[in-house]
């Protein structure tokens, strides 16, 4: 996520950081380069133009003059603009009081769309609503099964009209269908088209009228740098939208569209998109997103996502058996596969301070957990619960049934044991409590920039 401009912030900032004495001088060369990062960014030139006067204004005031660390207090301002830049705070959904709750997405063809529907719905769901999806996209082929085959993956109904080519038309019995199935909340997913034209914009003007709509959420495709601002100017001056969504956050995006579009239309980023499976889905906070395109990483987030996705039923099992000195490579395992539930290892790695220039130039392999797994369910049962028996014999035929190489196998093998020793003196408690009071005070986070 924004790896290059997080490499090209982090040297900018590095100079800025080591700056002893602050000048006008000097602070129109450092801005000049930030400056440059943000245009090869993609950032819009207005946006960019407004946020150096913005900077350069604030870094020539007296405070900062006068600072025993002037370097330091500039970074700050530069962190705290960007922030202010894409929305100060996180801004949640919108719901109405009427029974379903109409959420509208819109957005042009490609942009994941449907892909986020059922990816919001399964995130509602998760907190406690009753979502139904209608699959109001008649002109993309597949489009109305793509959404009904991910609906079923997440045991969500999905309303469509075999054969009906109007969408206003099933929209609206879609609202009746919520109704009378006691769905508090309807996602629509509307048409794209691979530009914008009237007959879209007119299509989803009166769904929004058939419906009323508590929230129209604006979907773009984060890779498409200032193209996507122009788009969602364009929506919002037709749709007046409340809210936008970032999808492909995964990607090589250069992070123009994430810095730019909240300042252009002023309205929130409401969530990010950050990977193909359905539960790849965050809330968008402006001030993790800052910290980790300047390289500080995002450990909130990161803690928050462990605690979602560990069963801590598990872990008590796993503390037992470590305590006992029985982990075997069943737990590693089922460890393996909790960890997967995180998210792809480029983005949790996105979150860690410092891994961002730790990591330059080196590819992250994203296919790692593929060849663990394959490694070791190419074990038998006696030697995943023995590894002390995996002999050389055992490691080639493990090696050839998982398609890898004697050495990966005793790589994997070595490691193992290094972790087994190194768990054995794990300390579940303080761990617990280490992760309960970042969870009861995010603000402690800070002593890790």
């Amino acid at each position: 996520m924004f790896e290059d401009l997080t490499h090209k912030f982090e040297g900018v900032l590095k100079k800025i950081r080591g700056q002893g004495k602050i000048t006008e001088k000097n602070i129109d060369e450092s801005l000049r380069e930030v400056r440059r990062v943000l245009f090869d960014a993609d950032v819009n030139y207005k946006v960019v133009n407004n946020f150096i006067q913005n900077v350069k204004a604030k870094s020539l005031g007296e405070q900062v003059l006068t600072s025993v660390t002037p370097g330091q207090l500039i970074v700050k301002i530069i962190n705290d603009e960007l922030i202010s830049l894409m929305g100060s705070e996180k801004a949640d959904l919108l719901f109405s009081d009427d029974i379903p709750s109409v959420i509208i997405l819109v957005g042009l063809q490609g942009s994941g769309k449907t892909t986020f529907a059922a990816k919001l719905a399964r995130h509602l769901k998760t907190k406690g609503r009753n979502p139904a999806l209608a699959a109001c996209d008649i002109y993309r082929p597949a489009a109305i099964e793509q959404l009904k085959v991910l609906g079923k993956s997440i045991d969500i109904p999905v309303f469509s009209i075999e054969g009906e080519r109007d969408a206003v038309k099933i929209s609206n019995q879609a609202v009746d269908f919520a109704r009378k199935n006691a769905r508090d909340t309807l996602i629509i997913d509307t048409a794209g088209r691979l530009a914008i034209d009237e007959q879209m914009m007119n299509e989803v003007s009166a769904i929004k009228k058939a419906t009323g709509p508590a929230e129209i959420l604006f979907i773009v495709d984060s890779m498409t740098g200032q193209d996507a601002v122009n788009t969602a100017k364009a929506f919002y001056d037709k749709l007046k939208y409340t809210g936008i969504v970032l999808t492909k956050l995964d990607g090589d995006t250069k992070g123009g569209a994430a810095i730019s579009i909240k300042s252009i239309v002023n309205e929130p980023i409401k969530f990010a998109s950050i990977g193909e499976k359905l539960e790849a889905i965050e809330p968008f906070y402006p001030e993790r997103m800052v910290s980790r395109i300047l390289g500080m990483g995002d450990i909130v987030s990161f803690v928050e996502k462990a605690q979602t996705e560990f069963d801590m039923t598990e872990t008590a099992k796993l503390e037992e058996k470590l305590r006992k000195n029985k982990f075997d490579f069943d737990d590693f395992l089922a460890q393996i596969k909790q960890v997967k539930k995180m998210g792809s290892i480029s983005s949790l790695v996105s979150m860690l301070p410092g891994a961002s220039a730790a990591l330059k130039g080196k590819e992250i392999d994203e296919k790692i957990f593929v060849r663990l797994e394959a490694i070791i369910l190419s074990m038998t049962k006696k030697e995943r619960a023995n590894p002390d028996i995996l002999n050389g014999t055992r490691r080639r035929r493990i090696a050839d049934g998982s398609g890898t190489s004697i050495q990966e196998v005793n790589k994997l093998i070595k490691q193992f044991d290094d972790m087994r020793k190194m768990m054995k003196g794990f300390n579940r408690g303080k761990m617990k409590n280490l992760l309960k009071s970042l969870k009861m005070n995010p603000g402690m986070m800070n002593q890790f920039k």
